[in-house]
């Protein structure tokens, strides 16, 4: 990429969306950290790179990078008996109310449930609400494949049964409809 194309202020302004993605798939600060670092190289690096935006260009590397990170994590994965956690933050990039909601441990384990790329997608559509489009560039799938992606991963969060008060049964059963599943929204509309 051209120095014109994404210099370090350009990059330094999308540091803390970066590092929120990686983050929030890798569950590591150091890890992510080096993840946005080696984004950087990479994009200081590809001179030719036609970018028309350089928000999609840098989320689109870094998303990749934490996909192949996960991938290479789960080949080397030693057991761990108890529950994963990510490590907390010192300095939060982001308001503390904003991470807190979004790594609650209920959605940690939904995470640590999909695979790479059914995190990487469910990641930047629930929690950083990015069209499919984009989506689909920074995981290399189709706008269409995306979509499926993203209702597997809606599925497994509603497959995952927990004992609930009857409240959230009724509340569950409303959203994910009588089969488990995600309801369309047509139906979930009363």
């Amino acid at each position: 990429m051209a120095a014109t194309d994404c210099d370090e202020a350009t990059f330094e302004a999308h540091r803390p969306l970066l590092f929120s993605i990686a983050y929030r798939m890798l569950g590591s600060a150091s890890e992510a950290e080096d993840v946005v670092q080696d984004a950087w190289l990479r994009a200081r690096q590809d001179e030719h790179a036609d970018v028309r935006s350089p928000r999609a260009y840098l989320t689109t590397i870094v998303t990749r990078l934490c996909i192949d990170h996960l991938r290479s994590a789960e080949r080397t994965r030693m057991e761990y008996p108890g529950p994963w956690l990510p490590e907390p933050l010192a300095e939060p990039n982001q308001e503390s109310a904003e991470l807190a909601s979004s790594l609650t441990t209920a959605f940690l384990v939904l995470l640590e449930q999909l695979a790479p790329t059914e995190r990487a997608v469910f990641l930047l559509r629930e929690v950083f609400e990015l069209d499919f489009d984009e989506i689909a560039r920074s995981v290399g799938k189709s706008e269409a494949n995306t979509r499926q992606i993203l209702s597997r991963a809606r599925a497994a969060g509603c497959a995952m049964r927990v004992r609930a008060s009857p409240c959230r049964v009724v509340n569950r059963r409303r959203s994910c409809g009588a089969s488990g599943t995600p309801a369309s929204p047509a139906t979930s509309r009363s």
